[in-house]
């Protein structure tokens, strides 16, 4: 939500400054300059990326925009309370005793408590096939968090490519735009025979590509890319708050202290107090 009213700031503020000089808005609308930049920009990426980097790119820029991906404190929450959960009943019950829940999260008690963190399938295989090692292992917790430290650092590297591609294309979209206004200038120099008034509007024309082309890189594109990868950012942190509690648990601790570890490794912004975290926990029994 908060990129979108950044976009609606942007625009205000650059339309109602074009305005308050007497700017005439049917100037800026050239749709052909527009097809030059925005179509060369997508033809760009698509002949430097494979098309998984282009369905993240369009999927990534959508939910930047819309703020479908971004994570809350409540995220945060739930996944200490997630893991709690699991963790008292593998206390309680044996390890085995959530086998099913683990190969079925969609149809588990404990997981359908949490639809937020059960829609996010990145972090449930994360949860689920870790908890499958440990019940198939006799993994150390040394050894486990290398292993989930090797996971992470590939699962955020495929996640922030379309982001950094996205970066790459914000980054040609001034060039782009020179592009189209030399292509203007073309069109112009053939109507020189033209009154004044006619050369006039031709450049004023061509010019709105050099405009379009820096305005959409500094002003939209540029900061999607930069909010794609926080998002990224912010997902990295909940692998880590998950493999922090899990590499405890596996090394002896009991859920308390398993939580702890993972309470202290959420960004401070987001992270619950201790006796918020406690407070919650009762509450919820």
């Amino acid at each position: 939500m908060t990129s979108l009213i950044g976009i609606f700031i942007v625009i205000g503020c650059v339309i109602g400054g074009y305005l308050m000089e007497h700017g005439n808005l049917s100037v800026l609308i050239q749709p052909a300059e527009w097809l030059i930049i925005f179509g060369s920009a997508f033809g760009a990426l698509v002949i430097s990326s494979p098309f998984t980097v282009v369905k993240g790119v369009i999927q990534g820029a959508l939910g930047a925009i819309l703020g479908k991906e971004e994570v809350k404190k409540s995220d945060y929450l739930d996944i200490l309370l997630l893991l709690n959960d699991i963790f008292i009943k593998v206390r309680r019950e044996g390890l085995i005793a959530v086998e099913q829940d683990i190969e079925e999260p969609q149809n588990s008690p404990i997981f359908n408590n949490y639809p937020n963190i059960l829609k996010d399938r990145l972090l449930i295989n994360f949860i689920t096939d870790t908890l499958r090692t440990i019940m198939t292992t006799t993994m150390s917790p040394y050894e486990l968090e290398s292993l989930l430290d090797t996971e992470i650092e590939v699962t955020i590297e495929e996640e922030t490519e379309p982001a950094h591609t996205l970066t790459t294309i914000a980054d040609s979209l001034p060039g782009l735009g020179i592009v189209a206004a030399v292509l203007g200038v073309v069109l112009t120099m053939g109507k020189i025979n033209e009154p004044p008034e006619v050369l006039g509007h031709s450049i004023g024309s061509a010019l709105v590509g050099t405009f379009m082309g820096v305005l959409m890189c500094y002003g939209f594109v540029g900061p999607t890319a930069r909010k794609m990868q926080a998002v990224v950012n912010s997902k990295k942190s909940l692998l880590i708050v998950v493999k922090s509690a899990l590499v405890s648990f596996v090394g002896g601790s009991p859920p308390q202290i398993a939580l702890e570890y993972a309470r202290r490794a959420i960004p401070p912004h987001f992270r619950p107090s201790f006796r918020e975290l406690e407070e919650t926990i009762k509450s919820r029994k």
